[in-house]
């Protein structure tokens, strides 16, 4: 097809339609997902595509359709791997009859993720491989050697792009888009497919097996590569050997690793053949760990010995460093600017008119003195508003206010939960607070769309990834099902209307659900939805400063007056906050 600029997760979507791919299914999660809101735009698609509830459930989906001998891409990011992990390992073991690729895209710096993990560690732990581009178009170009790799052993592969792969933009070689027209059949082999311990202690040892003609094969595919000039080497892996090419000085040695797992043997040639060897990776010491081994004892700089940092990621000014540290380079080239001072701090922030700001402001009002565990979303920026007290992963709010009630803090709990976030992994939780009794107030922050990772349908949406029209689930009946009494649904514009609920709920025992619901600002903006302008009359304002404490970025302050500015969305709720009647819609008097 020729040459394009385009964003690396673009590259990536189009080489799985240019690998005829047949089945894609995964969970939005910044870096990754672009990849899929590509695929499913796509007209006249032959393959099939999903937006699942959570992670696990799609990689079971696609690990299912790869048995039926059709190609399956999975898309997550890091953490989301975590969800995931119980089906990985076990893959390996089971196997696939077609391509199974598993996107688990890496966020070093931790842009928009609660860590930092390093998935090489889980394709070492679950012994299949992993692919780790260094470039936009080496993730274009491994997307099919993925899915070939795939099938030539049998084994699900593991694509490890990470935010600067995903997120940055260059321009790739395509191929030509292939229609994936094979027909789904699972045939039955219980000794393969059913994970018995008598099956299972074969299936592990053919695992075992696979390893030694794995490594080899990587090393012919081109991946794992060198070329010696020296006594001294770099070796590198991901984006990090892209920096270190445009800094090598002449006379050093260079390894690429692009894929794991590493042949030691071939390993162990080159490094037999230098006098000091220098490992650049991100995150965590996966390559460093097994040049160590083969190196005996030829020094080894690495993170192990401070050369690198275990945590951040890498830039081309990072990387120079490391090299001028450990004497393979005679000065980094780059200037080191001093950051302007006094800049004013601009953290994220709600957008105007989001739904979260007015829920936060009644639950601070109703639950004074109280514990607030959240979860992850838009809704953890309730941070900044004193609201939130805990996040650690997908749906742990309702578990972390479960386990707090159940350790004998006596203060009220108030949990938050997104509508996504709560059909992800928040039902399990909700579910056992019921049954265990505890005593807690759980609301669920329903703005009818996945809004943190791009706006991705879900569930409670009443469409699917592709455009379908689909029942839209009712949160309210999965909670009575859960066992739950109290269920409330509420209009968090409605900030009278929010308290009184909230206050109910305070006053009972038990678990309470209180339902927040309006639709996301940004896809009501989308819908051309106008809810009228509001503006702040400075006759009538008193200055007091009520309106600018809630945090709006729609109100300002100015000539110790409120203000109203463009970014205003027509909530409303700031006219339900001011003491002195001052704000009022345009029109009205």
């Amino acid at each position: 097809m020729g040459r394009e600029y385009l964003l690396g997760n673009e590259a990536i979507a189009h080489a799985c339609v240019e690998s005829g791919v047949d089945f894609v299914s995964g969970y939005p999660g910044t870096p990754s997902s672009e990849v899929i809101d590509v695929l499913r735009v796509q007209p006249d698609r032959s393959y099939y595509v999903e937006w699942s509830v959570n992670e696990k459930v799609a990689l079971e989906n696609a690990l299912a359709a790869a048995w039926c001998g059709v190609r399956a891409l999975c898309t997550m990011k890091h953490v989301g791997l975590n969800v995931a992990a119980d089906p990985l390992m076990t893959s390996a073991y089971t196997g696939v009859t077609a391509g199974l690729v598993i996107m688990s895209a890496d966020d070093p710096f931790a842009h928009s993720s609660q860590n930092e993990q390093d998935t090489r560690c889980y394709a070492h732990f679950a012994r299949v491989p992993c692919l780790d581009p260094a470039t936009i178009q080496e993730a274009h170009d491994m997307i099919e050697e993925a899915f070939s790799l795939s099938e030539e052993f049998g084994l699900p592969v593991i694509f490890r792009p990470t935010t600067r792969i995903c997120h940055s933009k260059g321009d790739v070689e395509l191929g030509e888009p292939v229609a994936g027209l094979r027909k789904g059949e699972f045939h039955k082999d219980p000794r393969q497919y059913v994970t018995i311990p008598a099956h299972t202690r074969i299936l592990h040892k053919k695992l075992n097996e696979k390893q030694p003609a794995l490594k080899k094969a990587l090393v012919e595919r081109g991946y794992n590569r060198y070329e010696i000039q020296g006594k001294t080497a770099i070796i590198a892996s991901g984006i990090g050997a892209t920096y270190v090419q445009e800094l090598l000085p002449k006379g050093i040695s260079f390894m690429k690793i692009g894929a794991y797992p590493i042949d030691e043997e071939w390993l162990g040639d080159f490094v037999k053949k230098h006098e000091k060897i220098l490992v650049i990776e991100e995150l965590a010491p996966e390559v460093e760990e097994t040049v160590r081994q083969a190196a005996g004892s030829i020094p080894v700089l690495g993170k192990k010995n401070g050369y690198g940092s275990y945590e951040g990621e890498l830039s081309p000014v990072a990387v120079a460093e490391i090299m001028e540290k450990a004497g393979f380079l005679k000065r980094n080239p780059f200037p080191h600017p001093k950051p302007a001072q006094n800049l004013p701090p601009r953290p994220p922030i709600l957008c105007a008119g989001c739904l979260h700001r007015g829920t936060f402001y009644a639950i601070k009002k109703v639950f004074k003195n109280a514990i607030y565990p959240s979860d992850i979303g838009c809704y953890t920026l309730g941070l900044q508003l004193g609201v939130v007290d805990t996040t650690i992963c997908m749906g742990a709010s309702i578990t972390v206010a479960s386990g707090i009630f159940h350790a004998g803090d006596s203060r009220d709990i108030v949990c938050t939960i997104g509508d996504s976030t709560f059909m992800h992994t928040g039902i399990p939780g909700l579910l056992n607070a019921v049954y265990n009794r505890a005593d807690i107030t759980v609301v669920i922050l329903d703005n009818r769309i996945t809004a943190m990772t791009g706006h991705q349908p879900n569930p409670g949406s009443g469409i699917t990834a592709s455009g379908a029209e689909s029942p839209a689930v009712s949160l309210e009946a999965i909670c009575r099902a859960c066992g739950v009494s109290f269920v409330e649904s509420v209009n968090p514009y409605d900030i009278t209307g929010m308290v009184a609920v909230l206050q109910e709920a305070k006053r009972l025992k038990g678990v309470k659900v209180v339902i927040a619901k309006q639709m996301c600002v940004i896809s009501a903006r989308r819908a051309g939805i106008k809810r009228g302008i509001y503006r702040a009359n400075p006759e009538i304002c008193s200055g007091c400063g009520t309106c600018v404490r809630f945090g709006c970025p729609a109100i300002e302050f100015a000539d110790d007056k409120a203000r109203i500015n463009d970014l205003c969305s027509g909530c409303s709720v700031c006219t339900q906050l001011c003491p002195a009647g001052a704000i009022v819609r345009e029109g009205k008097k």
